[in-house]
């Protein structure tokens, strides 16, 4: 009988390793062994410590999430049910249609060793993007939507609140539109390190420039929405990026919100963004992003990885703060990436001087 070690969270704040049954694909279907999985930090700090809301459950499942939402953001720890919730992997098609069989692929699956789901449910992950990067996928496809919501044309003034994962995917995005101007800002001035390597200026929240044509919150607090409103220009338009779980925001909307006629949208990845829903599927929208990513500067958002055995003291300590970075990867086989990469360019090399 085949076998895979799959992470739940057993309860708010606690997850453990679970070692569970895998059936073989039928047709139509493939089997992939996982070598990387990514933590979306924001969706799956609230998901880990129980803190989606009643409203949000159905809208937040993940496509192959197992178990039901409940803890700690209705008052029900008691009735918690066991998830297993991720939606950031990258593996090798083991078994399946005869085209698909040694592909690596992106699949929106938890963080699981091996499984088995639809041969349309996976990405195929173009050459020269190194399986590790490729994790980063659903966090350029959210940062497409966030664009595609903005829609900033040559020569607009943006800046980008939160250098976090998501907002350091939509600056480096902006950063390929002819004449816009790209600010990156950030209460950590650590994160300046960031945006050097993607090319992007960095502005501490207290030098923030007061001209900006839109600005896109991916703080994930209300002071950067605050700063967001105080920074556009009057009748710009704030998209609020982040989300909240069900963390209350409060604002300040007396002052010049009303005089400077300011509107606030809200963008979110569930649905493709309106502007493009009628010409661009889902999938579609996830090829395009995967694109984006043959893009080395990418890299710098990886800025952690742990064997997959770590996982449950991991995702604890990201979703206490104790933990701190960008995307932090998780290692489903025992060779590390600096090894696996090794690898690669050493079985390159080969190929160069074996040709067929």
């Amino acid at each position: 009988m085949l076998e895979a070690n799959a992470f739940w969270i057993e309860k708010p704040g606690v997850g453990a390793l679970r070692r569970e049954p895998l059936r073989h694909p039928a047709d139509g279907e493939v089997l992939v062994r996982t070598l990387y999985t990514g933590i979306s930090r924001g969706t799956e700090t609230s998901v880990f410590n129980g803190r989606v809301p009643a409203s949000e459950r159905e809208r937040m499942r993940a496509p192959f999430q197992e178990g039901e939402f409940a803890g700690a953001a209705d008052g029900e720890p008691d009735g918690y049910e066991p998830i297993k919730y991720g939606y950031l992997n990258v593996g090798v098609v083991q078994d399946g249609p005869q085209a698909l069989i040694g592909q690596t692929v992106f699949t929106l699956f938890p963080h699981q060793s091996a499984f088995v789901v639809p041969a349309d449910a996976v990405t195929v992950v173009p050459d020269r993007i190194p399986p590790r990067r490729a994790v980063l996928a659903g966090a350029v496809e959210t940062a497409v939507n966030v664009l595609w919501d903005a829609a900033p044309v040559v020569g607009d003034r943006v800046s980008v609140i939160g250098a976090g994962m998501i907002g350091c995917c939509v600056a480096r995005l902006l950063r390929g539109i002819l004449g816009v101007d790209v600010a990156l800002l950030d209460v950590d001035p650590a994160r300046k390190e960031v945006a050097d390597k993607l090319d992007v200026r960095f502005v501490d929240v207290a030098d923030a420039p007061h001209d900006r044509d839109i600005v896109i919150n991916t703080s994930g607090s209300d002071a950067g929405l605050q700063l967001a409103l105080e920074t556009v220009v009057s009748d710009g338009e704030v998209i609020e990026a982040s989300w909240y779980g069900d963390r209350p925001a409060t604002l300040r909307l007396g002052a010049d919100f009303h005089s400077r006629r300011l509107s606030i949208r809200s963008s979110q990845v569930g649905a493709v963004a309106a502007r493009r829903r009628a010409q661009r599927t889902p999938g579609q929208r996830l090829e395009l992003a995967m694109q984006f990513l043959r893009d080395p500067a990418f890299d710098a958002l990886l800025t952690a990885e742990s064997s997959w055995r770590e996982l449950p003291e991991v995702m604890s300590s990201i979703a206490n703060g104790s933990r701190t970075g960008l995307c932090h990867t998780i290692r489903w086989l025992e060779q590390s990436s600096a090894e696996q990469n090794s690898a690669e360019q050493n079985s390159a090399e080969q190929d160069k001087g074996n040709p067929e």
